[in-house]
């Protein structure tokens, strides 16, 4: 199928609300990476979201110049090529861009996909995400409000972080402490800046002790129930029932139950990074061991060019990730939701 029009996006979102499971979205940084995601997804009979973070752009815009805007055009134009060979919807999403990465990557991004659509054309990418949590609340929605504004006119969904989440992500780092969590005031002071819908549809990633990185179990305490205190409170103000779609970041390492408890209170998409990461990475680890001495020319011998050929480990870095992916559908409870 091809990338998802903004219709089908926008029902891809309503249909996970409703039935309580959220999508998956890969981050990815190469081609390869792409089609283990895409992979993932077919296996898994689940739609799915692709996204790029401003550090993968910069990776994808290749190390001679770390254009951003090139990077992500560039895998966005091969995304709609490839993708129409897999049987499930994906929508293309851009990851975290703080205030001084604007003008240098989603600013240029909407106003490419602005042409598209005054041309007749659909968007290159159906979200892109606007990171003010380093910013005052104030300041965050005022730019919210902005890029709200921009997007909706090219058909595009703004995904905000409106309160930090604690680690680290492509050189924006908050403490691990109790700031973690939104608030209900924090909830309401969004719906009266950027609205609840009329607009321009917004995602939102609340804070319910969330953290970016590799962890165990435990060793960050979630509060998922959070999300559902969120939700009432906005709803006794505006009157309108669970209003936001909220979005889990930070959910390497979650339980089973942390999971759920966030299905239950409104979240559409969970981001995984970290998680399928190891799991390209960590096939090729085993290859690279196994066969050491057919990747590397030792003691003047020449190798084995079977064995260092990229198309060998690379093929089992793919089947890596989209297992990953494919377990992350079963976890959110996407598997066999595709649209027809």
């Amino acid at each position: 199928m091809p990338i998802a029009t903004p219709e089908v996006y926008n029902e891809m979102l309503d249909r996970a609300k409703a039935g309580k499971f959220a999508y998956p979205a890969i981050n990815v940084t190469s081609t390869q990476t792409l089609h283990a995601a895409l992979r993932g997804f077919a296996e898994a009979e689940s739609d799915g979201i692709i996204q790029m973070s401003t550090g993968g752009a910069e990776f994808l815009g290749g190390q001679y110049n770390k254009d951003m805007v090139s990077g992500a055009v560039a895998l966005a134009e091969f995304a709609h090529v490839v993708a129409k060979k897999y049987p499930v919807n994906i929508a293309l999403h851009t990851d975290h861009c703080p205030k001084d990465k604007l003008d240098g990557y989603v600013r240029p991004l909407i106003d490419l996909s602005a042409e598209r659509v005054a041309r007749g054309e659909n968007p290159l990418f159906q979200s892109h995400m606007w990171d003010g949590s380093a910013e005052t609340l104030a300041d965050n929605l005022a730019i919210g409000q902005e890029l709200l504004a921009k997007a909706a006119a090219a058909k595009i969904i703004l995904e905000v972080e409106i309160t930090p989440t604690g680690g680290e992500e492509d050189g924006v780092s908050h403490e691990i402490n109790d700031e973690l969590y939104t608030s209900v005031e924090d909830a309401i002071r969004t719906a009266e800046a950027l609205g609840l819908g009329e607009k321009g549809r917004y995602l939102l990633a609340a804070s319910f002790g969330n953290v970016h990185g590799v962890y165990k179990p435990g060793n960050v305490v979630l509060r998922p129930e959070l999300l559902k205190d969120l939700q009432q409170g906005v709803a006794e103000r505006f009157g309108k029932q669970d209003p936001f779609d909220f979005v889990f970041h930070g959910g390497s390492g979650s339980t089973e139950e942390e999971i759920r408890t966030a299905l239950e209170n409104g979240v559409v998409k969970m981001n995984l990074d970290t998680d399928t990461q190891y799991a390209f990475t960590r096939p090729v680890a085993a290859h690279m061991f196994a066969n050491y001495d057919g990747v590397l020319k030792v003691d003047g011998e020449v190798g084995n060019k079977k064995a260092y050929d990229p198309r060998t480990w690379g093929k089992l870095a793919e089947a890596g990730m989209a297992a990953r992916v494919t377990e992350a559908c079963a976890n959110l409870r996407s598997t066999g939701t595709k649209l027809k």
